[in-house]
């Protein structure tokens, strides 16, 4: 099924207004890159700092990962209640917010000389990651209805990517002055690129051109948060999301294990201008990868379809899980798999954001796409379950064969209820909502009928 592009809104024409420099849509993707990637150390970076920190204080390494955990389920599960703002106050006041916080968790890290307070420093950053991640996904949802699995794609991709440019000023700021001193530089500079970023977003206004895609099954009308929590649809996406992100959760996690029960953690990777062992290499792979999968998938989402995508990606995953288990001994063998494993796992935040837009529209998509992003957060609870999945088998096949049943059942659900149940959902749409629609007289009624 396809629809007809729409617009909202004509520059120049509908308030009889010219169209304002910062309405142009690329320019407010730009922006919400800019964000995400200022943003992206607080999650990325921190590995850095933890044997720094445990080195200074001595704290068992799994006390101080506990701010880890913390920081991600205040990011996830916050998010519903971060999605009521963005709609109601807009993306420039919520995304200053989150600037803030994130400059402040960590100068909090700066500081902070107790296990306490690297938990306060999570929890503030884990409000103000939130609160811009979620902000700039919307926008881009909201500018780019016809495209929006490469915007939103670009956009994850800013975060998923985003520390690449700054990991080895951190660390080598850790090595020269101290973890300290790398938290406060940092936590200032990328707390104020985020802040005055953050006065340059707007949403869709009345004279923004913005068409609806002609390619895909879209939403003719909005729904509130109320009447997509009483879909089917819904509950089928967010089943989906959580078993992909548990999935790759749960591969990224095991992967030193798994390098080393394989024997390639330490094997030495010659690629001629340097060597490397395996296991680095492979992680390198998982932000490169990550960065790509989201705009390459998004793209061909929204050309093909977010259903399509998703069972060549999951499937993709899958497979090549799979693969890793049998020839992963392999050192070669390993870098390719696992790298096929992370391209095929960062698309979710793209090709999940991009769907709900379709269904849901984009009025309370903060709302709507915040509950979504829960998955994460159920994916991280269930992490731990791969430990003792290793523990109860002695073995990581287990963990690895069920990360990949999990991936596989997703992909057979997007193509044999997810695609049906979507395109029901869209027909449903074409008419406003009955308590939307003008009455009519029943001889109006016959007529229109013939």
């Amino acid at each position: 099924m396809t629809t007809a592009p729409l617009t909202h809104g004509n520059a120049g024409t509908s308030s009889g207004q010219p169209q304002r420099w910062y309405d142009n849509r690329w320019l407010q993707l730009a922006v919400g890159i800019v964000c995400m990637i200022a943003t992206a150390n607080i999650q990325y970076a921190w590995t850095l700092f933890v044997p720094e920190i445990q080195g200074k204080f001595g704290w068992e390494r799994a006390s101080i990962q506990i701010a880890f955990t913390i920081f991600v389920l205040v990011q996830t599960w916050l998010a519903p209640i971060e999605g009521y703002f963005i709609d109601k106050f807009g993306p420039r006041l919520i995304v200053a917010f989150g600037a803030i916080f994130i400059g402040v968790a960590w100068v909090i890290n700066s500081q902070a000389t107790t296990l306490l307070g690297f938990y306060i420093g999570a929890a503030i950053g884990g409000i103000g990651v939130g609160s811009i991640y979620a902000t700039c996904i919307n926008n881009a949802l909201k500018w780019f209805p016809d495209r929006r699995g490469l915007a939103v794609g670009l956009t994850a991709g800013g975060y998923g990517a985003g520390s690449a440019a700054t990991i080895l000023p951190i660390a080598a700021m850790i090595e020269s002055s101290g973890f300290q001193s790398a938290f406060l530089f940092f936590g200032i500079l990328q707390g104020s690129l985020a802040f005055v970023a953050a006065w340059f977003l707007r949403s869709p206004g009345a004279n923004a051109k913005v068409p609806a895609s002609a390619k895909l099954t879209q939403s003719r009308r909005d729904y509130t948060l109320k009447e997509a929590l009483h879909t089917k649809l819904f509950w089928l996406m967010l089943l989906m999301f959580s078993c992909v992100v548990t999935g790759g959760m749960m591969a990224v996690a095991q992967l030193g294990v798994i390098a080393q029960d394989l024997g390639v953690k330490s094997f030495k990777v010659d690629l001629y201008f340097f060597t490397m062992a395996a296991l680095p290499l492979a992680l390198m792979l998982d932000r490169i990868m990550n960065g790509i999968s989201r705009p390459l998938f998004g793209w061909i989402s929204d050309h093909i379809g977010r259903e399509k995508t998703m069972v060549i990606a999951f499937t993709l995953e899958g497979l090549g899980i799979i693969a890793l288990g049998y020839f992963g001994h392999n050192p070669w063998a390993f870098l390719i798999l696992s790298g096929v494993v992370f391209l095929a796992w960062g698309e979710v935040y793209s090709l999940f954001s991009a769907l709900a837009g379709d269904a849901f529209g984009t009025k309370h998509i903060g709302k709507i796409y915040g509950v979504l992003y829960c998955a994460k957060g159920i994916g991280a609870l269930f992490v731990p379950l791969g430990n003792l999945m290793m523990e109860a088998t002695g073995t990581w096949s287990t963990v690895l064969y069920t990360v990949a049943g999990l991936d596989l059942f997703a992909a057979f659900l997007a193509i044999v209820a997810l695609r049906p149940m979507l395109a029901a959902h869209v027909a449903g749409t074409k008419l406003p909502p009955p308590e939307e629609q003008p009455p009519r007289k029943p001889m109006q009624g016959l007529a229109s009928a013939g």
